[in-house]
């Protein structure tokens, strides 16, 4: 029997992997005040199991300034300048690379999204593209305020320093969120970016920031080392959704991604990895008949991660259209540490249980099993 494409292996930028199963980011909230803790170098070196495996981290803070989780702050791994998160992202980066498998760190700022009074405790404001809050905080309405053109531009900055210490680290990558409602993603949405200035208004201009932040990375670490997301179809954290309006906009970002490709294959990102459009956010959704990333699929010549609600099945169908693309997997990676072997031999899966995804301590974390080999 021919081995399907999801098993076979491929070149992703500077890593070469050997299958196209991804583990999709996954917040957890185990971090130590923001340290990667020693359970999660357990977790990820079980789920880095089968090697030549691809991990992208669960999102992880630019700067203090990037976060703002109520309750969970410091629960949320970060990646700045602090000998202590380096050295914690070390231990859980030399525990994949142990058993051969590859880490990518999700790049995050949460932007209008996060608490106010969380960041004030750190001495930072509440701050998106405009002054506008998500729907139904009241709060943040109160206290949400647009970012200035030089704070952008110091956001930028982060976003390189960030990638600069991943690397450190020695992750072989990283991966900008721009997708789920987060900063990047507030840009990209006129219902949630109403500036007048070069970073609103048109396509062109809400599309700027993430470009922006593409650029400098990929500059800084080389874009054979650098991916990012996004989520077309989502409406998660009060992000709008039309037809007429989603489908040239992120079709714009996709061939401006493959135009800088075109132009210098050095400029080539790793990947580009989309969140289909039957999962919305934490939720599973149903799509409307026009919601279909097919469109930029066929812009983007390159390297593609389509996550979302896949079984086996579906993955390995999917897998087989072409030869780049990638399927990432989040519920079913956080239940089975080895996953890309029982997929493999079509094995039984392990449920995730929901209730423990985000409580502290080992349960739901590192007790899932490995499934018995014969």
């Amino acid at each position: 029997m021919t081995t399907p494409n999801l098993f076979k292996p491929i070149k992703v930028g500077a890593s070469q992997l050997s299958n196209r199963v991804v583990m999709a980011p996954l917040t957890r909230t185990r971090a130590e005040k923001h340290v990667p803790s020693d359970l999660a170098v357990e977790y990820y070196t079980q789920r880095a199991s089968t090697a030549g495996t691809l991990i992208i981290s669960e999102a992880t803070y630019i700067h203090p300034s990037a976060g703002g989780h109520k309750g969970r702050e410091g629960l949320v791994p970060g990646i700045w300048g602090d000998a202590s998160i380096i050295a914690g992202w070390k231990k859980v980066i030399q525990g994949i690379h142990s058993k051969g498998s590859k880490i990518y760190i999700q790049l995050w700022d949460i932007g209008r999204v996060a608490n106010y009074d969380v960041l004030q405790q750190t001495g930072h404001d509440l701050v998106g593209p405009s002054a506008i809050a998500q729907a139904g905080d009241e709060d943040g309405a109160k206290h949400v305020r647009a970012l200035t053109i030089p704070e952008i531009k110091q956001k930028v900055q982060l976003y390189v320093d960030a990638a600069k210490n991943a690397l450190e680290a020695g992750a072989d990558g990283v991966e900008i969120h721009s997708a789920n409602g987060y900063l990047p993603d507030q840009f990209i949405h006129w219902n949630s970016n109403h500036r007048t200035d070069e970073y609103g208004g048109s396509i062109e201009n809400r599309s700027r920031f993430s470009l922006e932040i593409i650029d400098a990375v990929s500059a800084a670490i080389g874009a054979d080392r650098v991916g990012v997301r996004f989520s077309p179809w989502t409406t998660f954290q009060d992000m709008e959704v039309n037809e007429e309006k989603s489908l040239p906009q992120f079709k714009y970002l996709f061939e401006q991604l493959e135009k800088r490709a075109k132009e210098n294959e050095k400029n080539r990102l790793s990947y580009i990895h989309v969140i289909e459009p039957r999962a919305d956010g934490i939720s599973d959704a149903i799509p409307k008949q026009w919601q279909s990333n097919d469109p930029f699929r066929n812009i983007w010549t390159g390297d593609l991660i389509r996550a979302g609600g896949y079984n086996r099945e579906t993955a390995i169908e999917t897998a087989q259209e072409d030869d780049r693309t990638l399927i990432g997997f989040g519920r079913y990676f956080i239940a089975n540490p080895d996953l890309v072997y029982r997929l493999e031999n079509d094995l039984p899966l392990t449920h995730w249980d929901r209730p423990s995804f985000y409580t502290p301590g080992p349960h739901g974390y590192t007790d899932y099993p490995f499934h018995k080999k014969e």
